[in-house]
């Protein structure tokens, strides 16, 4: 039950640090509320979930990383700067008579793609997976990745609701100016973290 628990908070402070996610996540409650802000949410499951169980199992330390790092970094970062681009052109947009579904790609989607070729989850899982001694596993065998496993998705999953209602609430009255200054704002994170993504993978 306590090894349950660390794993519990583990995914909690995973999720509750501020990415990419969190803010395509703003940027869809912003004017769609509480659903599509929880779609970017749950469809950045699919990549915890994928990093989760690759890292726990330590497949080849994630087929040795760089072979995987390149890629995603380059995806990831191609991504990011069409949502930096996308987000700033929406928030030259009157948020009043537009729609949600006006904006290309749905927020399910996002979420899978932002999730999965984050490279940030790949170095997170590489070192979890082989660190389990820290947790006070120094032998895991399958009911311990199991039971990791069971915590941190069900902290991720309730932080989907947690994120979701959060955003909804603090933007469920706001004014023009604040929502386009908010997407301005999501537009520079997105374009920061692409290039900070490149980056890394230079040096």
């Amino acid at each position: 039950m306590y090894f349950f628990i660390e794993a519990f908070l583990l995914g909690l402070i995973f999720n509750a640090a501020p990415g990419v996610v969190f803010a395509e996540t703003v940027k869809r409650g912003i004017n769609g509320g509480f659903w599509p802000a929880l779609q970017v949410q749950l469809g950045s499951l699919s990549g915890d979930a994928l990093w989760a169980m690759l890292g726990l199992l330590g497949i080849g330390v994630l087929f040795n990383l760089k072979v995987l790092i390149i890629p995603l970094s380059v995806i990831g970062s191609l991504y990011l700067f069409y949502l930096a681009f996308d987000s700033y052109i929406q928030s030259n947009k009157n948020f009043e008579s537009y729609s949600i579904n006006s904006i290309k790609h749905s927020p399910l989607l996002a979420g899978v793609i932002l999730s999965i070729t984050n490279p940030q989850n790949l170095i997170y899982w590489a070192a979890l997976g082989s660190a389990f001694s820290a947790l006070g596993i120094n032998d895991p065998e399958l009911p311990d990745y199991i039971i990791f496993f069971s915590g941190f998705m069900s902290s991720s999953i309730i932080w989907c609701f947690i994120c979701a209602s959060t955003v909804n609430y603090f933007y469920k009255d706001a004014n023009q100016v604040w929502k386009s200054l908010s997407y301005k704002f999501c537009s520079i994170i997105f374009a920061y973290l692409g290039i900070g993504t490149l980056y890394n993978l230079i040096t």
